[in-house]
């Protein structure tokens, strides 16, 4: 039926009857019901919905770069979507657009900033509900998968082989493959998120090679190059031992202390070389400190020691090589015999090194009750312990003065301070603390406390103090001895030392009386020691600053009958005697015809003192305090083993490893800085200096064509070197009579003529660093004598310019810098804490140790491989201070052992795996040995050279300990 065509007529007046109707109600909703027509019964706009839609659920975000994508899950009679959008979560935030699907690319999002996203749902009835909010997104740049890391270094120790490796850009951490078999990537062993990492589950014996993945979000790169192999190995049992080469004192010794019961029982402290024991068995000095670590190189001067009379095991040093107002000395305690050592930090300074070092024992024991000690400081007054020296109060009771900085600096940095501590007792042991002791009190303490003697008394423990009137005053008080009988003998010297001229008192003190036993207006007295007592009690005593020879003369004064008489026991008499700086003098304890002092050389000693002319011989065997600050050896073949330039010692050529040498170019006070010889022609040799203490002092040069037996000047000097004597001073031999030589704080110079000419060269001047000497250390390839290298360490550790290399190739004349060097970005590094080596087995294979790390160049300097093993310890120090123990400090080659991959045994000092040592590789670097141990440190080592000759020994000098070789 058509409804269009449907249609309702009645006449007027005419009512359609209700049959009709209803018909055509019918025929309506039949319509309707089938959606039919579009006549006047139909519609175009939908009928409106009942309800709003609801809320959205499934609400995901998708952060890009500058973007969100947000997606959610369609809602039933929704027509749109609105999409809001938040900084704040919880917040529904403000609406960013809407959509008629079910997602939405919001593209105003700004990159690092957090969103979090609402959705709502619409319809003709309205807008729904808001979604829950989104998780939130932060739009960044697109993060890639990571390149693969490179430069993987794999060094193996014991039960451990630590891996690093150059960083990866974008990657978060990185997973590291370990395989036993070459070639194969293997499994993952563990994950870092630094580029290194310690793999301790090995095998000591097996080799393992490694592969390192860089890892992100994006995913994990592709492996890098594999490492060379690794085997770990448990610690050799180093095929090392260690000697001295003989050269037999050299320093100067500053006290003697005898222990008053065991006999033969003696030690000996050094101002720059530590402490020694005697050794009764083998008749000679061991070492006591050689265990110090390089960062205790400070504590190699000893100030005082101090022995338990109660306890011959107990033995205590005070340590400190320059008095400051810091808090810089420490106290070392060993309970046997100094074999082993602990140590308290102190909280005042020691001047071990300073003027007046030989004055005191300023540390004693009460000999009474031996955990009460005290110590006389040279800039914070006197100091006690109660508890054996672990913590330390200052003896307020005699005065509180510390000296300041400007009071300090105005003395010149010397402060004598409270210069000893006596106690006043003949008994040992009993617990009870002794009441009366003494304390002595140099003029620069007096007037900076105030107070009104020299010398102080106290009889009730050091609890309170009273002056003592002293027969002379504004003397210093050096020496203070108890006899048997109670009677002290006391010395009074003008001057601090070492080595005062004087003039000089000897006085005796019974408590409350002085005698003059003594008395030199010419000479200072330094020493002084007493065996017995009243009119029998002999006495020696010390004369120092009596120089040369003459009538008259005095060094050592005796006197058998308690001072009332004297003779002359050293001067003039037989055998090896010392005058100068006597400034400490002992008789034995269990011998008193044995009598020793100290010298600025070392020790002398007679064993017949009772004989009308005692004979005098050095004792020193087994004592080495040069302080080497130059080391050369030769080629294989040569006569001698190494050239040896030390400072107040001078050069010496070392032919006999047992025997003190003989062979110098000068034999008087003299310093040598540096020395070398052609390689093709080891008699020829070359070696710089400076002479000391006379009207010609100031540099020089020698040279020597046959090997150190005959020497003679150069005819003339380059230009700083007469003037620029550092020990930063060195020079490199070409070839025979040509040298080129470089004065500390100078531009290098040449000379073709054995000396007779100089040139200089075309490096560039340095910068000199507030005091702080610096060189080009030059060094001639051994190969190409043409070829000399020239490296600038910067300096200092604060000139933050890098360190460089330069190379010559016409024999020193000219340099070229090294860009490769410069591209290496080598530390700053002073002149000590830096070296520079070649390879003498083949042309242009040069190393060096930059202070902080080690480099290789295999091209004569042109490009530069960096060594990651090494590296520095820092302890919190500020970069521009230099680290607490340099990560690589020196750097010499050997001869290979047999068998080796590389040419040479490469021998570095420096620190691996945050252990000092000197380290040995046979491999070019790849893999490291440590070649020392833990009882051969030598409180640091300052210079090497390795032997060409014999396979793993090194010659190494110490902090003023000689020169020390391994085998």
């Amino acid at each position: 039926m058509n409804i269009a065509h449907l249609s309702l007529r009645r006449h007027a007046g005419t009512t359609p009857s209700h049959a009709w109707l209803c018909l055509l109600a019918f025929v309506v909703a039949l319509l309707v019901g089938c959606g039919g027509g579009s006549g006047a019964a139909s519609s175009d706009t939908p009928a409106t919905p009942a309800t709003v839609p609801g809320a959205p659920a499934g609400v995901t975000v998708t952060a890009g770069d500058h973007e969100a994508t947000i997606r959610w899950n369609a809602v039933a009679g929704a027509t749109s979507y609105n999409v809001y959008r938040s900084t704040t979560q919880g917040a529904q935030g403000t609406k960013m657009g809407s959509s008629a699907t079910t997602s939405y690319v919001d593209a105003t999002a700004t990159n690092g900033t957090t969103y979090y996203y609402v959705v709502t749902a619409s319809n003709a009835a309205g807008e729904g509900a808001a979604s829950a909010a989104s998780a939130g997104a932060t739009p960044n740049v697109p993060v890639v998968v990571p390149v693969a890391p490179t430069g993987v270094n794999a060094v193996a120790g014991d039960s451990v082989v630590t891996l690093t490796w150059t960083a990866a850009a974008s990657a978060t951490t990185y997973s590291v493959y370990r395989s036993t078999t070459q070639g194969s990537q293997g499994s993952v062993v563990g994950t870092s998120s630094t580029p290194g990492y310690s793999d301790r589950a090995v095998a000591n014996g097996t080799t393992y090679y490694y592969q390192v993945t860089a890892v992100n979000a994006a995913g994990e790169s592709t492996p890098s190059t594999q490492s060379a192999g690794a085997t770990p190995a448990a610690p050799v049992a180093q095929g090392t031992t260690w000697s001295s080469a003989k050269f037999g004192g050299g320093g100067y010794v500053t006290g003697l202390v005898f222990h008053p019961t065991s006999a033969n029982l003696l030690y000996a402290r050094t101002d720059v070389g530590g402490a020694y024991r005697w050794n009764q068995a083998t008749s000679s000095w061991l070492p006591i400190t050689d265990g110090f670590t390089a960062a205790e190189g400070f504590q190699h001067g000893v100030e005082s020691i101090a022995l338990d009379p109660t306890n011959d095991r107990l033995v205590y040093i005070v340590t400190g090589m320059y008095a400051s107002t810091d808090a810089t000395a420490r106290l070392y305690i060993s309970s046997d015999r100094g074999d082993h050592w602990t140590h308290v930090d102190l909280p005042f300074s020691a001047g071990a090194n300073n003027l007046g070092r030989a004055i005191g024992e300023r540390l004693s024991v009460d000999p009474n009750k031996p955990s009460t000690l005290f110590f006389g400081s040279r800039t914070a007054g006197l100091w006690k312990s109660t508890d054996s020296g672990r913590t330390w109060a200052q003896v307020t009771s005699l005065s509180s003065a510390k000296l300041s900085s400007d009071q300090l600096n105005a003395l010149g940095g010397q402060a004598m301070g409270v210069e000893l501590v006596v106690f006043d007792t003949g008994t040992l042991g009993g617990g009870n603390a002794t009441p009366t002791l003494y304390t002595a009190i140099a003029p620069d303490y007096v007037n900076a406390a105030g107070l009104s003697s020299n010398l102080y008394k106290s009889t009730d423990g050091g609890a309170s103090w009273a002056p003592v009137s002293t027969p002379v005053s504004g003397y210093h008080v050096p020496h203070i001895v108890r006899a048997a009988d109670g009677l002290f003998y006391v010395l009074f010297t003008k001057g601090k030392g070492p080595g005062d001229g004087g003039p000089a008192r000897l006085y005796k003190f019974d408590g409350n009386n002085w005698t003059l036993l003594n008395s030199n207006d010419s000479a200072g007295y330094g020493g002084i020691s007493v065996q017995g007592s009243g009119s029998t009690a002999r006495i020696a005593l010390g004369v120092s600053g009596t120089w040369g020879e003459y009538s008259g003369k005095q060094v050592v004064q005796l006197s058998d009958n308690g001072g009332q008489t004297w003779r002359e026991i050293e001067a003039g008499m037989p055998g090896q005697g010392a005058s100068g700086w006597v400034d400490d003098v002992e008789i034995d304890p269990s011998n008193r015809d044995h009598i020793l002092h100290v010298h600025g050389g070392g020790i002398v000693e007679t064993r017949n003192a009772s004989s009308a002319t005692p004979t005098w011989n050095n004792s020193v065997v087994g004592l080495e305090e040069t302080c080497t600050l130059g080391l050369r050896t030769p080629p294989a073949g040569a006569p001698y083993f190494f050239i040896n330039s030390s400072g107040d010692v001078g050069t010496w050529v070392h032919t006999n490893l047992a025997t003190t040498p003989t062979l110098s170019p000068y034999k008087q006070w003299n310093s040598g800085n540096s020395a070398d010889m052609a390689w093709s022609d080891p008699n020829y040799i070359a070696a710089g200096g400076v002479v000391n203490g006379s009207a010609t002092a100031g540099g020089t040069g020698y040279w020597s064509g046959d090997g150190g037996q005959s020497w003679a000047t150069f005819a003339a000097l380059p230009s700083g070197a007469a003037t620029n004597t550092s020990e930063a001073s060195n020079l490199a031999v070409t070839a025979r009579n040509k040298v080129v030589w470089a004065p500390a704080d100078s531009v290098p110079s040449y000379s073709t003529d054995n000396g007779a000419t100089w040139t200089a060269t075309n490096l560039p001047a340095l910068a000199v660093q507030n005091g702080v000497a610096r060189s080009y250390r030059l060094v001639a390839d051994r190969k190409n004598p043409n070829k000399v290298y020239a490296y600038d360490s910067g300096g200092a550790w604060w000139t933050y310019t890098g360190a460089k290399v330069y190379v010559s190739t016409d024999g020193g004349h000219n340099f070229t810098l090294s860009q490769g060097s410069v591209s290496a970005n080598m530390r700053f590094a002073p002149w000590g804490s830096s070296s520079m080596a070649v390879n003498p087995n083949v042309e242009g294979d040069l190393w060096v140790a930059d202070g902080l790390a080690v480099y290789h160049s295999v091209d004569s300097g042109a490009t530069w491989t960096k060594l990651n093993n090494f590296a520095p310890i820092w302890n919190g120090r500020n970069d521009w201070l230099g680290p607490e123990v340099s990560g690589a400090s020196i750097v010499a080659l050997g001869k290979p052992k047999a068998g080796s991959t590389y040419s040479a045994a490469v021998y570095v000092v420096g620190v691996i795996n945050s252990v000092w040592g000197v380290w040995r590789s046979d491999d070019g670097g790849a893999t490291w040995v440590r070649h020392n141990d833990d009882a051969h440190q030598y409180a640091g080592v300052g210079v090497m050279a390795a032997d060409q000759n014999t396979y793993g020994r090194i010659y190494v000098g110490g902090t003023c300990r000689g020169v020390l070789y391994s085998n």
